[in-house]
């Protein structure tokens, strides 16, 4: 009966010439009263999807004009690597362009499985399993693990995906206050013993640049006999002693049950992996849905993260040079004023705290030529917007200099800094 009224009362309203939706409520109510992007724009203040025009990694031309960027997550500079483009155009010419289906079904191809092997390899696991977004990973295999009997620790800073893999799993979630032990350990001791339980966190935080307190983690896991993932989309080629990852920066390879990574920061490509023991990856292979409902990565994308693993191995100089670049402008941005919060990577945050304030030094930057991201809430947690800056391993002492010059002429002049 009601849906004989719904579609009587429809007819009504197109016979007389009138919208359905004008009387009944509409699903798109919210989105056309969504104007606060329209209001960012009109106002010169939007700093979204920029039009980047061309790119050689440490400089990008927007509306025909250089910018020195210092938004990336590039850590190695590897993205314009004539190596890494020749083995994408090779993978290209050999494979074609796409593959036109999953893996689980006619997407997988030798490439695949040969990076696999390395990526398992590099990390210190028994296997390791490919997806096509690094978001996948997250989402796909936090639901495969855990499901609503079981219970996951998160830390209240971790990555959006790492918080809809939970919401996917719909797992019951407690967060512990950012990086701290005291308050995980709380937690795990108030939680039932014989419920299945599994603890995730990112090895770098992204927003923050500090690094996972993973020692007292484990330390944590291993007395109440708990499971652990470490996202290390930021660590790897950053942390470690071959750019590894956090585990290996830690020595605690064997300690750390799950490491997943992403290509889209220092392998210079796009897409993601976990890897693990044999077991646990099969299982994942099987269950995870975001990976056998996916399209499989393009043969050009998985050469070109091979080709970048290659490299970090080859090259450890690069790693160095970032660090080196890392502590110079850690030092001069403290030096001038800033507050740099618990960053300890090469992802340096400027804390500016007001919403507003975020905008006008993040538009007056990038009018002087320096790219930069502003960060917002819900992003962070309120008042703590900040300024996001990264560096790479190829820029130049020139370029670095030139844009501390604009921090602290920009700084000054919004009070920022004295």
């Amino acid at each position: 009966m009601f849906i004989e009224f719904k579609d009587v009362a429809k007819q009504k309203f197109i016979a007389t010439g009138k919208r359905y939706f004008d009387t009944f409520p509409d699903v798109f109510t919210k989105m056309y009263r969504f104007t606060r992007a329209k209001t960012a724009r009109a106002m010169g203040y939007y700093p979204y999807f920029p039009k980047i025009e061309n790119s050689d990694a440490t400089e990008v031309t927007i509306d025909g004009e250089r910018k020195i960027m210092l938004g990336s997550n590039n850590y190695l500079g590897l993205t314009n690597h004539p190596e890494i483009i020749e083995a994408g155009v090779k993978a290209l010419r050999e494979y074609g362009a796409g593959l036109t289906g999953s893996r689980f079904l006619n997407g997988n191809i030798i490439l695949h499985e040969m990076l696999e092997e390395r990526l398992a390899s590099f990390v210190g696991k028994e296997k390791a399993l490919v997806f096509s977004t690094g978001f996948g990973v997250n989402l796909g295999a936090i639901a495969a693990i855990v499901g609503s009997t079981d219970l996951v620790f998160s830390d209240v800073f971790n990555h959006a995906s790492i918080v809809d893999g939970c919401r996917f799993s719909r797992v019951r979630v407690r967060r512990y206050k950012h990086n701290d032990m005291a308050d995980l350990e709380r937690k795990l001791s108030m939680a039932d013993p014989d419920q299945a339980r599994f603890v995730v966190t990112d090895g770098i935080f992204s927003m923050e640049g500090d690094i996972v307190k993973l020692p007292q983690l484990v330390s944590l896991v291993s007395r109440y006999g708990i499971r652990i993932m470490v996202d290390d989309a930021h660590s790897i080629g950053v942390l470690g002693p071959k750019g590894d990852g956090t585990a290996a920066h830690f020595g605690l390879i064997d300690k750390t049950d799950l490491i997943m990574g992403t290509f889209s920061k220092s392998l210079a490509g796009v897409g993601g992996f976990i890897a693990g023991e044999e077991p646990i990856i099969d299982y994942l292979k099987h269950h995870s849905r975001t990976m056998i409902f996916s399209a499989a990565l393009p043969p050009s994308n998985v050469a070109t993260v091979m080709k970048a693993l290659e490299i970090i191995e080859k090259e450890p100089e690069r790693r160095e040079k970032l660090w080196e670049i890392t502590r110079y402008m850690q030092t001069n941005l403290k030096s001038l004023g800033y507050d740099t919060g618990n960053s300890e990577t090469p992802i340096v945050t400027l804390l500016i705290g007001d919403e507003k304030k975020t905008f006008y030094i993040w538009k007056d930057l990038l009018a002087e030529g320096v790219y930069t991201n502003p960060i917002i809430p819900n992003a962070v947690p309120p008042g703590r917007s900040l300024l996001r800056t990264s560096y790479m391993a190829t820029h130049t002492r020139e370029q670095l200099d030139f844009c501390l010059e604009m921090f602290k002429k920009i700084g000054k002049k919004h009070g920022v800094i004295d």
